[in-house]
């Protein structure tokens, strides 16, 4: 079983060689040691071009020599056979990259004396000794309690703004001979019709164009 400093790492390795990354158990930010080739890999490489150049030698001459041929590549073959899948040898061989590459990349880490996780240079407070989850740095807390009073204020003072000085008022919005929207001046921006409000004759309310009787008293306009 691999032993590891931390045990948030990912297993890279192929039957070709063997590599390993380290992640930081906060941020997840890692570093992947160097490739290591599988000795055994190369071994099993060397049996199979063995094995093939036995077998086209045979081809060539005929005769004899083919059947000598044939011997070695089925030799060839049987050696090779000891490497399919993943060898004890291969095994042997992760176990001891795998001591290697954590070796190659613990320097980059540091171990929290609060909660003994393993962090990156980022997340590590080297003044207090601990994650920055643990002790965050001042200048960094400063920072941010800064940044937070700020957006406060800046909420704060926009309520308090006068961001329009529009006068409220009724408004024909759809013209009543075109029946399309009537923008914002006296006139109707499609025909030219007046926008102006109706003022009842009996309670001096204002109307919207078009409209039959006032809103306030009924009266006919």
């Amino acid at each position: 079983m691999l032993q590891s400093f931390t045990s948030n790492y990912e297993d890279e390795s192929t039957e070709a060689g063997y590599q390993f990354t380290f992640q930081c158990d906060i941020c997840a930010d890692g570093y992947r040691s160097s490739f290591i080739e599988s000795e055994t890999y190369k071994k099993r490489k060397g049996l199979d071009g063995l094995a093939r150049g036995a077998g086209a030698l045979g081809g060539l001459f005929g005769g004899i020599l083919g059947n000598v041929g044939y011997s070695l590549e089925r030799g060839g073959d049987v050696l090779s056979e000891r490497f399919d899948g993943m060898s004890p040898e291969w095994q042997k061989e992760r176990e001891n990259a795998f001591e290697r590459a954590s070796n190659e990349v613990k320097s980059h880490f540091h171990r929290c004396h609060g909660c003994h996780r393993w962090v990156c240079d980022s997340c590590y407070n080297e003044d207090e000794g601990l994650r920055t989850d643990c002790a965050p740095r001042q200048d960094v807390s400063v920072a941010r309690a800064r940044a937070e009073a700020m957006t406060r204020n800046i909420e704060e003072a926009a309520q308090n703004a006068t961001v329009w000085q529009g006068v409220i008022e009724s408004k024909t919005t759809v013209c009543p001979t075109c029946g399309k929207p009537a923008g914002n001046g006296r006139f109707c921006n499609n025909c030219g019709a007046s926008l102006d409000l109706v003022v009842c004759p009996s309670c001096h309310a204002k109307n919207a164009q078009g409209v039959r009787f006032c809103g306030q008293c009924g009266a006919r306009l």
